[in-house]
């Protein structure tokens, strides 16, 4: 696509186009040829980028790329705001929003992303929110410990902080039989499937939960990990006081490493945005909460990916190994895993981390 030439003129003696008309068509002959070397470059490097040949785009036209196209985008407002001819403001509407897509748009595909997200993109965002994780481990294990201690000291603080539902016949009081029957195995993995699915949407609405509420200051997450946590440590009481600790910490293990790490992730993302936004430092709040933000997203798509995995633990392996040590080592090697991504795991280019 060239650029619109000028309007023809006539010769002596012809009829001649009206004065405006002319006046318009030498004004925009003259913007035209002033700046057409320059949307001729662009157009001609836009059109090998669309071809998918970038690699046959020196390292000049790479770097002129932005300074072309924002030059394309303030001739376009000025073709508009002088009522330049239609031409001329077609092809530059064109050439700008094609320009567009390859400074701004997505430069990969869904393949490509999904690549760069789990070679490095997920495990430097969880990294660079480290102070946050911290913070929300402290909470998490302090809500346990909690938990621990007001349900030893009164067993009634277990029905106020385990719903009925969950609880089952988990309950103080429960004989070592009964505690036990409630972490035996089923005989086959026949409905497992959806009680996979209603687990992962209780375990994604927990995370999400602990992520939204970030907003107001991290404050609400955290309280959140706090009450699941002394869920937790309700729970565990009940069955240490029939000597059931190893069995149930087995049974927990082979999904319970992969959400609760989840969980804590999500934890984290939240109070990472509240905490940018309540000290922002010399930024902006709003400037704040977008860098943040972005990097809280990174974390929070990773966080649905390990529900998917843990709902799954949950009801298969959890649900057809009897052996609480071979749950066990499933937990065990799913937290080994983890920690080994997020931060042992540093492929080249991806190792900076940010506060």
């Amino acid at each position: 696509m060239k650029p619109p030439g000028i309007a023809k003129w006539f010769a002596p003696g012809e009829i001649e186009a009206p004065p405006d008309a002319a006046s318009a068509a030498l004004r925009s002959d003259r913007f035209r040829l002033e700046r057409e070397t320059d949307w001729r470059r662009l157009e001609e490097i836009v059109a090998r980028m669309e071809k998918g040949s970038i690699r046959r785009v020196n390292d000049a036209d790479l770097l002129a790329l932005p300074t072309l196209y924002r030059t394309a985008a303030s001739s376009l407002a000025v073709a508009r705001e002088t009522s330049l001819d239609a031409a001329t403001l077609g092809y530059l509407e064109a050439l700008v929003q094609r320009a567009w897509f390859q400074v701004y748009g997505p430069q990969t595909g869904l393949w490509g992303w999904l690549r760069g997200f789990l070679k490095g993109g997920w495990s430097r965002a969880v990294r660079e929110i480290w102070l946050d994780l911290c913070i929300a481990l402290a909470v998490m294990v302090a809500g346990g410990v909690v938990g621990w201690l007001l349900v030893a000291r009164d067993s009634e603080w277990f029905y106020a902080l385990v719903p009925g539902a969950m609880a089952g016949g988990r309950v103080p009081g429960a004989s070592r039989e009964q505690l036990l029957d409630t972490l035996a195995t089923e005989n086959g993995a026949d409905g497992l499937s959806i009680f996979a699915a209603s687990l992962f949407s209780n375990n994604a609405g927990v995370a999400i939960l602990a992520f939204a509420l970030g907003f107001a200051f991290g404050i609400p997450s955290l309280m959140l990990l706090l009450h699941n946590m002394a869920l937790m440590g309700a729970m565990l009481w009940v069955f240490a006081s029939q000597d059931l600790t190893f069995n149930f910490l087995a049974w927990l293990s082979v999904h319970g490493t992969t959400e609760l790490f989840a969980i804590l992730l999500a934890g984290a993302a939240g109070l990472h945005i509240g905490r940018s936004m309540a000290f922002p430092g010399e930024r902006s709040v709003l400037v704040a909460a977008q860098e943040s933000g972005r990097r809280a997203a990174v974390v929070m798509v990773g966080v649905v990916l390990m529900m998917v995995v843990a709902a799954f633990l949950e009801a298969f392996p959890r649900q057809l190994l009897a052996a609480s040590t071979d749950r066990l080592l499933i937990g065990a090697t799913m937290l080994a895993l983890w920690l080994a991504y997020f931060f042992a795991y540093r492929p080249r280019g991806t190792g900076q981390s940010e506060a």
